[in-house]
């Protein structure tokens, strides 16, 4: 969302400044998938992790950026936003999201869609919370150039010692129930690696519609502002933002409360991915993004095709644990669940730059810099991973009736 504001602030091109979104995600998955065993064996110490570098690493980046304003160009500044926002911050944010999924499962049994929905919801409401707060800080000082304009790193700072406290109190109040019995190291049985292959057509499904799905989310999410901008909502992003974050909210906690009710939580990604290939065929045969600034019409519909694809982006986030648990079970859900966020760290180098890649070579920037051709011509690549995410959902994932 801000990639523009550092990228003019330290004097590199958005295109370099985006990589290290791609590496806080590639790192995120990566860290949840090696560490998920420190998780499973040590709640208290994960989060501990996770409040420390995911704090770190944005005042770190906050500290980069305002070097990078007073040496415009550097590359040092740069390396070091890659360091603090796409590794140490990537940390915190992968065993952040790992620490409370598997204690809240615990608590709430019977409802596990719930309780996991709370948790992973959690990353939607914080966007649609903090991004007024971090745009008013910006706004403070707007960049207008190069080295000008110290709101982008004082807000950078600012939301990491917010973010730091927030996280710590977590940390301390986390806690399993206490009739939990934790399994002993020699009670496990088979390691995580090994329950996998009993069922290693069924993870492959799940790997598969949860790297295809991630993927589909950041290519779209990732041109949401420009997108606004072609259909003539530029005014209204940062309402529009929050809009749509309210509904990534929504769809980590509506779909996965829903398929508490469902015999299958599988039926959740077909009706997901359902939703987004008619929502994606409605724009791509109406060419609603070029033509929405005319049409009210089309303009609506590319509305409609944000909030799906957001809230299926966050539905399929939530419902990965407890579909896993359903064909696992809960032995060693956190290690099984961290290794297949590893499909959301691969997710996160070719999403958003797939897209960049196709806006920057097809069709051509107009004199606001938006290229409403480019971003249509993503939706043939989004329409296409969502098509084979469905089949993948009806052939590879087993039918399991819930746990």
């Amino acid at each position: 969302m801000f990639c523009t504001d550092i990228s003019r602030y330290i004097g590199w091109d958005k295109g370099a400044v985006e990589w290290a979104f791609s590496l806080a995600i590639f790192f995120l998955g990566m860290s949840a998938a090696f560490l998920g065993n420190v998780v499973e064996k040590n709640i208290h110490r994960s989060s501990l992790i996770a409040s420390i570098t995911f704090g770190c690493g944005m005042v770190g980046t906050g500290l980069c950026i305002w070097y990078g304003g007073a040496h415009p160009g550097s590359l040092l500044a740069l390396i070091g936003i890659f360091l603090c926002y796409g590794f140490i911050m990537g940390i915190g944010l992968g065993t952040g999201y790992l620490s409370p999924v598997k204690t809240l499962m615990l608590w709430f049994a019977d409802h596990k869609g719930l309780a996991t929905g709370l948790a992973v919801a959690g990353f939607g409401a914080a966007k649609a919370i903090a991004s007024p707060i971090m745009q008013a800080i910006l706004d403070s000082d707007p960049v207008t150039g190069a080295g000008q304009g110290s709101g982008v790193w004082k807000m950078f700072i600012i939301m990491g010692c917010v973010y730091f406290v927030m996280m710590f109190v977590g940390h301390l109040l986390l806690a399993k129930p206490s009739t939990w019995h934790e399994p002993q190291k020699q009670e496990k049985g088979a390691r995580a690696i090994d329950v996998i292959k009993s069922k290693p057509v069924t993870f492959v499904g799940i790997w598969l519609m949860f790297y295809l799905n991630i993927t589909c989310g950041l290519a779209l999410i990732s041109q949401e502002k420009s997108i606004f901008n072609c259909i003539g909502l530029g005014a209204s992003v940062g309402i529009l933002s929050s809009v749509t974050a309210v509904f990534n909210a929504g769809g980590r906690f509506g779909f996965s409360a829903w398929a508490d009710y469902m015999k299958d939580r599988n039926t959740v990604y077909k009706i997901i991915f359902a939703l987004s290939i008619g929502a994606t065929a409605l724009v791509i045969l109406t060419q609603g993004i070029v033509n929405g600034a005319s049409n009210g019409l089309l303009m609506v519909l590319c509305l409609i095709l944000l909030f799906i694809v957001n809230a299926g982006y966050g539905g399929g986030f939530s419902n990965v644990p407890t579909l896993l648990s359903d064909h696992y079970g809960m032995g060693n859900i956190s290690a099984i669940h961290g290794i297949t966020l590893s499909a959301w760290a691969f997710a996160g180098l070719t999403g958003n730059q797939v897209a960049n890649l196709i806006v920057t070579h097809v069709g051509s920037f107009d004199a606001n810099g938006l290229n409403p051709v480019g971003y249509q011509a993503v939706l043939y690549f989004t329409l296409t991973l969502y098509i084979i995410a469905m089949l993948c959902s009806l052939f590879l994932v087993n039918h399991k009736k819930k746990a």
